[in-house]
């Protein structure tokens, strides 16, 4: 079996276990760059039921207690505030005493509603700005871009924490700096990047030269914003981050590094399964056909244990195999699957060749 096991946790493993739990499809909005809705903008919006729901949470929260450690979930959508059993789906994970966070929308959200969000365990709310005001809004819906603003103070006043993610492509990626100055002047608690993943047939539309100096850029100004103070947090979530930092020596690759010894990356067959409305457990909800299975139907260990174990065997990346970074990177399989239809095709915006770099 191929290792998913992790250093510096119980048991070996990481203490959660993460879902990325879409509660509906239901949204105030149509994103471009949606995947609900790529291909098919007028479809049925789809909930998954109060029945389905409670099948759900005994299942995963069964299967990580088989696994040795909590589940966490990421409650999202659509916008999950728009289900009429979230709020009850909250009361129970409080009551149980399990934590989670809501990926989502600001339209929906008041003084009020962020308050009971927190008192029912929500540690995180997150939101999007995926440009300045003119881009994001044509991303997303006109008004957007001020209304996710003025929302983060809010989020902040409850207690949880503000974050922001943007969705990076070759529309945006130039606005990046000054899409981080806006998130801190309207004091974001965490903030960060991914790259957009396209439908089959579509490109990222950045080089991995672009993306480097992208990183270069953005590196250097979280250390500057941390060294004078900031209060906003800055994660990196893009796995590629893994490859600048090494190349400016501030990764360090340990003696048992490789294939056999998962430190970070890419989450897939790792700590992570996503679960949609309808019940579909995907491997990844960024990387199309990604589906292993079926609540309640299927046996949620079994998927797992059999189905995901293709995912996580990473000799099967036929670039990143032999990479000495192979243990903390692996690029992004979701965006490498949707420019190539291959998950195991190399990342499309990875720059790096390790018979010709080294450390710096």
């Amino acid at each position: 079996m191929a290792s998913y096991y992790r250093p510096g946790c119980e048991n070996g493993i990481r203490p959660f276990f993460t879902f990325q739990w879409h509660l509906t499809d239901l949204c105030d909005q149509r994103c471009i760059h949606c995947y609900i809705y790529a291909g098919d903008p007028g479809r049925t919006p789809v909930s998954a039921s109060r029945e389905l729901m409670d099948q759900v949470l005994e299942k995963t929260v069964s299967f990580a207690e088989k696994l040795g450690c909590r589940p966490m979930y990421c409650l999202t959508g659509g916008d999950p505030l728009l289900h009429g059993d979230f709020f009850s789906l909250a009361e129970e994970l409080h009551r149980r005493r399990i934590p989670f966070g809501v990926l989502g929308n600001p339209f929906h959200l008041t003084e009020r509603v962020c308050r009971k969000l927190k008192k029912l365990g929500c540690e995180r709310y997150q939101m999007s700005l995926d440009g300045l005001e003119e881009t994001h809004d044509f991303f997303r819906k006109p008004g957007s871009y001020r209304e996710t603003l003025k929302k983060i103070p809010m989020i902040n006043r409850s207690g949880m924490t503000s974050v922001i993610m943007t969705t990076v492509s070759g529309r945006n990626i130039r606005e990046l700096p000054s899409i981080v100055d806006a998130c801190v002047s309207a004091g974001t608690g965490l903030y960060a990047f991914a790259r957009y993943c396209p439908s089959p047939g579509e490109h990222v539309g950045i080089t991995p030269e672009e993306y480097r100096d992208m990183l270069r850029l953005c590196g250097q100004k979280f250390r500057a914003l941390q060294q004078s103070g900031c209060k906003t947090a800055f994660a990196k979530k893009d796995h590629l981050w893994a490859i600048y930092d090494y190349e400016r020596g501030a990764l360090s690759v340990p003696g048992d590094a490789g294939p056999d010894m998962i430190y970070a990356g890419c989450h897939c067959g790792q700590n992570h399964l996503t679960i949609l409305p309808d019940g579909q457990v995907m491997a990844c909800r960024r990387a199309a056909g990604s589906v292993v299975g079926r609540l309640p139907e299927d046996d949620l260990w079994q998927i797992w244990m059999e189905r995901m174990e293709g995912y996580r065997d990473v000799r099967r990346f036929r670039k990143c195999a032999s990479c000495p970074l192979v243990s903390f990177c692996r690029g992004c399989p979701a965006v490498a699957m949707g420019e190539t239809g291959d998950f195991f095709a190399p990342d499309p915006q990875c720059w790096f060749d390790p018979e010709k770099t080294s450390a710096k």
